[in-house]
């Protein structure tokens, strides 16, 4: 007996496909997927969310001077000449920076295994790659999902079954976050 549903797809698609759906419903709450692809997903949410309750406070705060480019009201960098070259002209600047500790990198990296990269683009961009942003999805476990679990031992995700699909009669549920 295996330990995992393999979904009739190789290794490579497998994995592929349960981090893709691990992601997505992640970033938006709820997915709709197949009962096997469900349960499987879940197995995977529910540790990095749990991985992510466990690890939400382990990091320290701290002050770093960095230096920024200072820029014009238009947004673009000084610049000033300095022996016959243009230099751009920087202004350092005091940054108050969370700095994880070794168990908190652990897991951000541990999730970063597992999550796909999520650009967010805007509504009035449209399939266009203008103010695109990355949306940093480890991030978001410690900062949003895993404060809203803090109190509670396991169970982040439910199923509900919303019947069976029109092609194949596959049994269709929905994936959500409690």
């Amino acid at each position: 007996m295996s330990g995992y549903r393999k979904l009739s797809r190789t290794a490579s698609q497998r994995k592929a496909l349960l981090r893709n759906q691990v992601t997505m419903l992640l970033y938006h709450g709820r997915i709709i997927t197949t009962e096997a692809k469900a349960k499987e997903a879940a197995k995977i949410a529910e540790g990095l969310i749990a991985l992510a309750v466990r690890e939400k406070d382990d990091y320290e705060n701290v002050t770093v001077t960095a230096k920024v480019p200072r820029k014009d009201k238009d947004g673009k960098r000084v610049k000033e000449v300095v022996d016959g070259h243009k230099v751009t002209v920087y202004d350092e600047v005091q940054k108050e920076i969370k700095k994880d500790k070794p168990a908190r990198l652990h897991a951000r990296r541990q999730m970063l295994k597992v999550l796909y990269p999520v650009k967010e683009v805007p509504k009035e961009a449209a399939g266009k790659k203008r103010n695109t942003k990355q949306v940093d999805m480890v991030a978001k476990l410690f900062d949003e999902i895993a404060p809203k679990y803090a109190g509670r031992n396991g169970g982040y995700t439910r199923i509900i079954k919303i019947g069976q699909r029109r092609g194949d009669g596959a049994m269709e549920v929905v994936l959500e976050l409690v």
